[in-house]
């Protein structure tokens, strides 16, 4: 099929899918005598796995090192260590990220804490003593 139909099957731009091609992720593709592309059936399933992918935060170049070059032989142990190593990586993630929150709520707190009696100056020279951040 020609790369408008797979476009269309697959719901993904003609640009996305020459790009996944440029990137090496899609290599199920044949050239005919004019030059146009040529793509079996099966790149609209390899398209669904890549956007999938995509989809649960791997990048190109992580759906590249596990994608296999033929849709029906997926090396199950590499597949299954990089979904583990994903979810580590989410994990850790959450980790900072909650650390990140709870660092703003502090920063908030004590800001609102502001005493009347000073200016915004004094304030943000106080916010920065309590939080450990003055300059000198």
């Amino acid at each position: 099929m020609k790369i408008g139909e797979l476009a269309k099957r697959s719901g993904i731009s003609a640009s996305a899918i020459r790009f996944y091609e440029s990137k090496g992720l899609l290599k199920i593709v044949d050239r005919q005598s004019n030059g146009y592309r040529d793509y079996p059936l099966e790149a609209v399933a390899l398209l669904a796995i890549i956007n999938g992918a995509q989809k649960a935060g791997f990048t190109l170049e992580e759906i590249g090192q596990v994608l296999p070059g033929d849709i029906s032989s997926w090396k199950h142990d590499e597949l299954m260590a990089a979904l583990h190593k994903k979810i580590a990586d989410i994990e850790s993630l959450e980790v900072r990220l909650a650390q990140n929150k709870a660092h703003l709520r502090s920063l908030i707190q004590v800001i609102d804490s502001k005493p009347q009696d000073i200016d915004c100056k004094d304030n943000a020279v106080r916010v920065m003593n309590s939080l450990g951040l003055s300059g000198g």
